[in-house]
């Protein structure tokens, strides 16, 4: 109860303060509503895809232009997230010049072929990870106008975060996939280039449909609504699976109130359930080998309980839903689910799943824009990892939060030190980055919670 109370008190202050600092008394959130459906071809890892977006435009202000991201044009040689990598003085050992040596076959990319507008052409310009629309009508504040999308995709070679065949040999880790809107809110557009760190959205619904090799076994954000058609230990008890004829499969998935939607995919994935009694349903799906078969059984008792903890001690979990899935480069959150690379020891496993699942009660429910705040959302998450790991997983003889601490020290000591209101993707070093975001932040949490 008392953590609760502080954790409470915590939030207050932080919404608090940059409700002063922007000027705003009376709050609004832009609301979108995605229908998509894709056709997956495995053999050459292209998509096909249709968007209808729902978009309502709460803001006061009339709107004469629109931008949407378009994430997979950054895994292009000479795109700007492949110089920066490049010319940075501590490149990303997962990214640094991997992508100017991507062939044609490897690149991402994310094309936009029509978009209309109420039923009407609009104008629009491939700008990179940017597509920029001009509209022939302006949206009014409180009209909901409707965009139809036809658009193309590659999946990249995994490098960061999203892509195909990662060191793991996942198939598909699909994160970033598809023409985002990008966030309009106080401070107008958020149509920043994409250059490899987080992201901001805006809160709504997505229904989303993925016919796939039926061979393959999906997971991610969303409800699955043909779950006894697919089977896939998606099926409830007892019910027989009548898969459709034909090589493929459609998995039909809802997503309610959230500001992004990821999936992974492989045909060799286990899938594994867990009912909590007073919580989600809670899913993981990796591939069961030497490596992982021991952790990951073992991981299902700590997520669980790790959920629990957070649960009573954060408040209530706001989904019916949670999956672990194997993928991506490292660990990633998104809503209702995390991407997360699998060989791992049991301490790691479980603390990367502990981290990733605490971001969904801060970049999932109160939407920290991770992009010009990342320390926001991983401060906090650092913090709240520190706290839940030593009650769930160990407990610890020192100060729980030792660690953030002394690397902050080690940061404010050498020099290098950037100030945290630095937009994520524009630190001068990647080492200035990371103990600032993630340490820096926990500090100040700790701080807080100290007062």
């Amino acid at each position: 109860m008392i953590k609760k109370l502080v954790l409470s008190s915590l939030l207050m202050i932080v919404v608090g303060t940059f409700s002063v600092l922007y000027g705003q008394t009376d709050r609004w959130q832009q609301k979108v509503k995605y229908d998509m459906e894709i056709t997956m071809d495995v053999s050459k890892n292209i998509y096909n895809g249709t968007q209808q977006l729902h978009y309502t435009n709460n803001s006061p202000d009339t709107l004469t232009r629109a931008f949407y991201h378009l994430y997979y044009n950054a895994f292009q040689p000479n795109s700007m997230m492949d110089i920066r990598s490049r010319t940075i003085a501590d490149p990303d050992r997962r990214v640094v010049d991997r992508i100017q040596n991507l062939t044609q076959e490897e690149i991402g990319y994310l094309n936009v072929s029509s978009l209309l507008m109420n039923g009407k052409k609009v104008d629009f310009e491939h700008v990179e990870t940017i597509l920029e629309v001009n509209l022939g009508e302006p949206i009014l504040p409180g009209q909901t106008v409707v965009f139809d999308m036809e658009f193309v995709g590659q999946v990249p070679l995994q490098v960061r975060r999203a892509g195909r065949d990662n060191a793991e040999g996942i198939r598909y880790s699909m994160s970033q996939w598809y023409p985002k809107m990008a966030a309009y809110d106080v401070r107008g557009w958020h149509a920043n280039p994409y250059i490899g760190r987080e992201f901001y959205g805006n809160f709504g619904d997505f229904d989303v449909k993925i016919t796939i090799d039926k061979s393959y076994t999906l997971g991610g954000t969303g409800y699955l609504q043909n779950a006894n058609e697919i089977g896939h230990g998606y099926e409830d008890a007892g019910v027989k699976v009548t898969k459709p004829k034909g090589n493929t499969l459609t998995w039909h998935f809802f997503a309610p109130n959230v500001h992004d939607f990821m999936w992974a995919a492989d045909p060799k994935y286990t899938h594994e359930k867990v009912k909590m009694k007073d919580g989600p349903m809670v899913h993981f799906l990796y591939v069961k080998n030497e490596k992982t078969a021991e952790n990951w059984g073992k991981l299902k008792d700590y997520t669980v309980n790790a959920i629990q903890y957070m649960i009573d001690n954060f408040g209530k979990y706001p989904y019916e839903q949670y999956s672990v899935i194997q993928g991506g480069d490292g660990g990633m959150e998104y809503p209702m689910s995390t991407l997360i690379t699998g060989h791992r020891n049991l301490r790691s496993l479980v603390g990367v799943t502990v981290h990733e699942l605490i971001h969904s009660w801060y970049y999932g429910v109160l939407g920290f824009n991770e992009s010009s705040e990342p320390w926001l959302d991983e401060g906090f998450t650092t913090w709240g990892t520190s706290v839940v790991m030593d009650a769930v997983f160990e407990k610890d003889n020192k100060f729980i939060h030792d660690g953030s601490y002394k690397s902050y020290f080690r940061l404010a000591t050498a020099g290098y030190e950037e100030p945290l209101t630095t937009h994520g993707d524009h630190y001068n070093l990647n080492s200035a980055y990371g103990p600032g975001t993630y340490n820096k932040g926990a500090v100040f949490v700790e701080q807080l919670a100290y007062v």
